[in-house]
């Protein structure tokens, strides 16, 4: 492996020094690679982004519709500076990627978001080999292990239906992008029923179907007439909507919340709501830990989450392995 590091950090986030370029950059960069979709890795402002063509249409969602915009398909290579990129499905998200970075026979991935869980909504998680594996480390600790998410998906059934015998609304809280999608693709093995969306939903679960992922049938909440009767149905609202006016027009409904961070049963997350399902869009322990032994990596630098858990493990079965470090300022003169 050679001494300089194909990817480091700086105040802008993840920086490639021989390609010039950045990964999911927070700040205002020229070059942005951009892993996935969501609101904290695709940010406005760069001065040209290159992704994943399968999640394209979401990129314009997040972006706009002028952003200047390379999107390649996946396994695709393409140079920038002194490098060879490509993207590499990650599971995560509908266009999900781990980005692969190439310089004298020397390979870098950096996974961004993964998981390895089944998920009818994305392309699965494809192994990458590598010198140098960058991961993220979200649930990197033993304690998160996930089900099967069978097992979730029949508890959300299980709520659903008791919701109707009680005349309640079953308010389902998860994350606009991607979570939301993966439910009514997980649902629609199990039900036609119509689903109703939060307003925020509506245009990334078309940008979905545009990409021939099957889901239930949905309809927008809206603004209903007075008086419409919401007792029997699923209502699916990102989490900010919660204790909001707009929550009001379901009365009586119970709440729940599908996410990784359930497993917890005792955080002020899990309490807020009537109930609880463990549905991740990250990898957990064991998934983690395997991604790792399928790369080939010779040496793995932990990010987000974590990492000290991960490092520490790591280094104790022998493997090179470290927090992502910043790159060294030049010295003052």
């Amino acid at each position: 492996m050679s001494a300089a590091p194909l990817i480091v950090l700086r105040p802008e986030g993840l920086y490639c020094p021989p390609g010039d370029f950045w990964i999911d950059p927070a700040k205002r960069v020229p070059k942005a690679v951009i892993t996935h979709a969501h609101g904290d890795h695709a940010r406005g402002g760069m001065g040209h982004y290159w992704g994943a063509r399968e999640g394209g249409e979401l990129m314009r969602i997040r972006l706009g519709p002028r952003a200047p915009m390379t999107l390649l398909p996946y396994g695709e290579a393409f140079a920038l500076g002194a490098t060879r990129v490509s993207f590499h499905p990650a599971g995560h998200i509908l266009g999900s990627s781990q980005v692969r970075i190439e310089k004298d026979g020397e390979v870098w991935v950096a996974t961004g978001d993964f998981k390895r869980c089944a998920d009818p909504s994305c392309a699965p998680f494809t192994p990458v080999r590598c010198d140098t594996l960058v991961t993220e480390a979200t649930f990197a600790e033993p304690f998160y292990q996930w089900d099967d998410p069978a097992r979730a998906v029949g508890a959300m059934i299980d709520w659903w239906q008791a919701a109707k015998a009680q005349g309640q609304a079953a308010v389902l809280f998860c994350y606009a992008l991607g979570k939301a999608q993966r439910i009514l693709a997980e649902l629609a093995r199990h039900s036609d029923e119509t689903v109703l969306l939060h307003g925020a939903m509506t245009p990334l679960v078309k940008a979905y179907r545009k990409a021939g992922v099957r889901m239930l049938p949905t309809a927008p909440v809206g603004n209903p007439p007075r008086g419409t009767r919401f007792d029997g149905r699923l209502i699916l609202a990102p989490p900010g909507a919660r204790g909001t006016p707009w929550m009001r027009r379901f009365a009586p409904y119970t709440t729940g919340f599908a996410s990784g961070w359930m497993q917890r049963d005792d955080t002020p997350r899990r309490l807020a709501y009537d109930q609880g399902f463990v549905m991740s869009d990250h990898a957990d322990w064991p998934g983690l830990l395997r991604s790792i032994e399928e790369s080939g990596a010779q040496r793995v630098l932990a990010t987000h989450g974590n990492s000290d858990t991960l490092v520490s493990y790591l280094r104790q079965r022998g493997l090179a392995a470290g927090p992502l470090q910043s790159e060294p300022l030049p010295a003052s003169g």
